[in-house]
């Protein structure tokens, strides 16, 4: 049986209950699997949250390999830790850190369309949102620098005019997502606000990353 990803279906879920069906022991950690989830693993280059079942830290979160279950992992206390298959728990995620990733992630996808419309280029060679920047890594021998100026003003102009921002399951493949606003769509499984208003606004930042690439970077103006 594969987790339920309650944060597919509600971003905004800062808790919710969850039934144990599994308990391994690796090394001297504790790995746990759920029925069901609102605390996000890494995955598409999105930053797991932070967060605690039962009121224990979970130390990581990670995808399986089959890509169905959500695998959380504990350090070991000196008291055995109290996880047991069958048990009832509740998942509470730091709330703050996931609504930054989420208004950084939103961004970003929004900053990828603007760059596309203005330089052509769709092709990424790397992208991760965390809780400080999300960036997006492209193959360009010219600088950024000079184009960032203006396409920052546009994205604040786009943020401050309440768009609705909408995900929803792929009609021909239920287990992948879809992000979209207004004309822009992409396939993402991640987490995200749902006006553009709420992210506020944002700061770009060109970063040299070595010959023939290019970086930017979105932060929030907080």
């Amino acid at each position: 049986m594969s987790t339920k990803k309650l944060f597919s279906e509600d971003a905004y879920m800062k808790e919710c209950n969850a039934t144990i069906t599994q308990v391994n022991k690796v090394d001297d950690r504790t790995e746990v699997m759920l029925d069901q989830t609102c605390l996000f693993a890494f995955s598409g280059g999105q930053a797991s949250d932070f967060g605690t079942i039962n009121d224990v830290t979970v130390e990581s979160a990670r995808v399986s390999e089959d890509k169905t279950d959500i695998v959380y992992t504990f350090a070991e206390d000196k008291m055995p830790l109290p996880f047991k298959e069958g048990n009832q728990v509740t998942i509470k995620i730091d709330w703050d850190r996931r609504y930054k990733i989420m208004k950084l992630h939103s961004a970003a996808h929004l900053i990828y369309f603007l760059f596309a419309e203005k330089t052509g280029l769709k092709k990424l060679i790397g992208s991760n949102i965390s809780v400080d920047k999300g960036r997006l890594d492209y193959e360009m021998d010219e600088s950024i620098s000079p184009m960032l100026p203006e396409m920052e003003v546009q994205a604040n102009k786009f943020l401050s005019q309440s768009h609705e921002i909408q995900t929803y399951p792929d009609e021909d493949q239920p287990n992948k997502r879809s992000w979209v606003c207004e004309e822009w769509k992409a396939p993402c499984g991640g987490t995200h606000v749902k006006n553009t208003t709420e992210i506020g606004t944002v700061k770009l930042k060109r970063k040299n990353i070595g010959a023939g690439k290019e970086r930017v970077e979105v932060m929030l103006v907080e």
